[in-house]
């Protein structure tokens, strides 16, 4: 067996396998988040949510993702067909594909690249091409508008989310996920963690990755006071189901990358304890509660509003803390607290 698994084919053989695990886990965890979502948002309004199907409900997901697949889909008569069925994969497959560099451990990771935060930086820029295609395959004014929103509002705030991570990166001197994580390990547990040293961009982080994945309250491309459900208002069964599973995965890789960059990965944020994935899948459950309770608190924005906030707030807030970040890392200010490399980190 071990001859085999050395050969090409049981080398490809092991890669599909972990593909499929860390799909399965993604798809799996996806049951949940929705379940939670709606949880939290009826806790905060007094009502009881999701509570018949199955214990708690909890196979509330299950049935509604079977309700889906089995209903007709439904293709406006004038639609592009073959666009209007790559957008909602394309969504769905970019959104999974940014996982493969995202490490649950320090050996739990499919691909351990150099390169990591480019590759997802580069694999998350192209979901808005399932958007646009969406939008303008559905050959509707509503959807194509809110297409438009959406692409503005997503290309805006990754200039933001980018100049955010530049910081992570001038501190740590590499894009490796796992040694971002190593250099905030430390004497002082979840003091030694990034969101100290870089505790401005912590929140200008956390609502950028709200308006990048078009959550409340930056729902302005699908805001059905004025664009119905925007871009994925034509759609139905299983295209809409790929949308909308795009959308949460991409939420929930927003909330491993604050675990990874800001709050330690699967470091223990208490010295003695051991380390572990758990950490990691803890933390990540901890953020996706804080999207589901800013949806269900804080009121839509206008989207002028949005976009002033994008590109006259966060921008030059962004740009300045790139500057001042790499002269206390040059110059190792406090013995090197934002300079991990120079200090072996």
């Amino acid at each position: 067996m071990d001859g085999f698994l050395s050969t090409g084919a049981g080398v490809a053989l092991i890669i599909v396998a972990q593909s499929l695990l860390v799909t399965a886990f993604v798809m799996i965890s996806l049951l949940f988040l929705v379940y939670g979502d709606r949880k939290i948002w009826a806790a905060v309004q007094m009502r009881r949510g999701p509570n018949v199907v199955g214990a708690f409900g909890l196979l509330q997901s299950v049935a509604d993702a079977l309700k889906y697949v089995v209903k007709e889909i439904v293709v406006p008569a004038g639609a592009d067909r073959p666009v209007f069925f790559l957008a909602p994969m394309l969504s769905f497959v970019l959104a999974i594909l940014a996982w493969a560099v995202i490490p649950f451990n320090a050996t739990w990771v499919l691909s351990d690249i150099n390169v990591a935060i480019l590759f997802v930086f580069a694999v998350s820029s192209l979901e808005v091409y399932g958007v646009i295609m969406g939008g303008w395959a559905s050959n509707s004014k509503y959807p194509f508008l809110g297409s438009l929103r959406s692409a503005a509002q997503m290309i805006s705030y990754e200039v933001s989310l980018g100049l955010i991570i530049i910081g992570i990166i001038i501190s740590t001197g590499s894009m490796n996920f796992g040694a971002i994580v190593e250099a905030q390990r430390g004497d002082f547990g979840l003091f030694n963690w990034y969101w100290l040293p870089h505790l401005p961009m912590v929140a200008l982080f956390f609502i950028s990755a709200l308006a990048e994945t078009n959550r409340p309250p930056f729902d302005l491309p699908e805001a059905e006071s004025e664009l119905v459900a925007g871009f994925m208002v034509e759609y139905s069964s299983t295209p809409y189901l790929l949308f909308m599973a795009g959308e949460y995965i991409a939420i929930f890789l927003m909330c491993a990358l604050m675990s990874l960059l800001f709050f330690g990965g699967w470091l223990s944020p208490i010295p003695g304890l051991p380390d572990g994935a758990l950490w990691m899948v803890a933390k990540m459950g901890f953020f996706f509660f804080l999207f589901a309770m800013v949806k269900a608190i804080v009121p839509r924005y206008r989207y002028d509003q949005l976009m002033r906030i994008g590109w006259k707030v966060f921008l030059p807030m962004s740009l300045v803390w790139v500057v001042i970040v790499a002269f206390l890392a040059k110059f190792e200010v406090f013995g090197g607290f934002w300079a991990r490399w120079a200090i072996g980190g």
